[in-house]
């Protein structure tokens, strides 16, 4: 499905809108009720098993398309990559050495040059199966939920990943065919908190795998970001 509903959020979020779905990702730095090319989409779009949607309020980087979300790239076994992030990174020093690879310059596009390379540094021999994916990829929101804002939904063309670490920042609705995640209800039907600072992993609209319960709930602390985290915001 594709709710066109989620893009009326626009108004406090109109930096730009980003769409991955069967026919690829797009992307504009524009807001979105003002894109035709949104539109179009959004009136022929065929049903779609998974859809990533994203509206950007700009906090880290230009007004640009190459920082829309979602974010996409190829592991070394040609698996399809696909990431869409809500927050901010303050502890990014381990991060630096990915930003001579960005195509744009915000933290969300360095944390996933840093996730492709945690996937591809386990990527030896045959492609990794689904729940080794999710093994690295729970490893990998534990480390980086430390001190940061890391909301985050994550496709691998097979698992769905849904995290949050804010309370009161992702919710869901179950529907026949399966689930929907967004910042806030989309309608007036019931709507869950996704549980905070926990991995989850959807296939085909089913839950498969629960990650760690981790300590890294962010609270907004100034006293939580040292000098050196603040040399990378």
């Amino acid at each position: 499905m594709c709710d066109r509903d989620f893009f009326s959020h626009c108004e406090s979020n109109p930096h730009g809108w980003g769409l991955m779905y069967s026919e690829g990702c797009v992307k504009e730095s524009l807001k979105a009720s003002k894109s035709k090319k949104l539109a179009e989409i959004l009136d022929t779009i065929q049903p779609q098993k998974t859809v990533l949607g994203h509206i950007r309020y700009a906090t880290v980087g230009r007004i640009c398309t190459l920082n829309c979300h979602p974010f996409t790239a190829q592991d070394n076994s040609g698996r399809q990559w696909t990431l869409i992030h809500n927050g901010t990174i303050y502890t990014a020093g381990k991060l630096v050495h990915t930003y001579k690879d960005r195509l744009g310059d915000t933290d969300s596009e360095a944390m996933f040059l840093y996730l492709m390379e945690t996937i591809n540094s386990r990527q030896t021999g045959s492609p990794l199966s689904a729940k080794q994916r999710f093994s690295i990829v729970d490893r990998f929101v534990c480390e980086m939920s430390y001190r940061n804002k890391l909301n985050l939904m994550i496709f691998d063309g097979e698992l769905l990943y849904v995290h949050k670490n804010m309370e009161d920042t992702m919710r869901y609705r179950r529907t026949k065919s399966g689930y929907i995640f967004a910042t806030q209800p989309l309608d007036r039907q019931v709507w869950h908190d996704v549980p905070t600072a926990q991995l989850f992993a959807y296939r085909d609209g089913e839950l498969a795998f629960e990650g760690e319960k981790h300590g890294g709930i962010f609270v907004s602390n100034l006293q939580n970001i040292t000098v050196t985290d603040a040399m990378f915001i």
